[in-house]
């Protein structure tokens, strides 16, 4: 049975004793270290600090899907981000895209992307970007893809990407 509570002269009438499901999901996921929302983007792994890995939602039939994020390097030794693999799509490259004559041209960085130490390194699109390739299904706004990147150094680093939509830009949650 669902009874209400009284509350003191002023305050809202109506409200329930027992709290709602969104409440308790709010706080069993703010009790999960690690889960909170601020931390979902970042991840670090010995030097190297990801910061929001995205990509874009894809349509049905869509090959290929592009992969975005800023890799800081605190070290003092240089890295380089050198291609990754995903349950999502069967190869993950490292693309740079550039405009040659009015014609967008898309290329393999075979040796990866480097990531100076005390620099960074941004992939986002019109630059270095993430490929997805060879799709095993549409990506979906909203959605977390987890994705194993791999670098020179650092070695194989586990990560999420949040897909967001197509038009998404990459300003709303980069920080670095």
């Amino acid at each position: 049975m669902h009874r209400s509570i009284p509350l003191p002269a002023g305050e809202r009438r109506g409200l329930s004793a027992r709290p709602s499901l969104r409440f308790l999901l709010a706080a069993a996921l703010l009790a999960v270290p690690g889960a909170r929302p601020s931390q979902a983007h970042d991840f670090t792994s010995g030097t190297l600090v990801i910061g929001h890995p995205w990509a874009r939602e894809t349509a049905r039939g869509q090959s290929a899907g592009g992969g975005f994020m800023t890799i800081a390097n605190k070290g003092k030794v240089a890295d380089r981000l050198t291609g990754g693999s995903s349950e999502i799509a069967a190869q993950v490259q490292i693309h740079t895209m550039s405009m040659d004559g009015g014609v967008m041209r898309m290329r393999r960085l075979k040796d990866g992307a480097a990531i100076p130490a005390g620099g960074s390194l941004a992939l986002k699109p019109g630059g270095i970007h993430i490929m997805f390739m060879g799709l095993k299904r549409p990506l979906k706004q909203g959605e977390m893809i987890p994705v194993t990147l791999d670098f020179a150094r650092a070695g194989k680093v586990k990560v999420a990407f949040k897909v967001e939509s197509v038009t998404y830009g990459g300003t709303r949650h980069d920080r670095h």
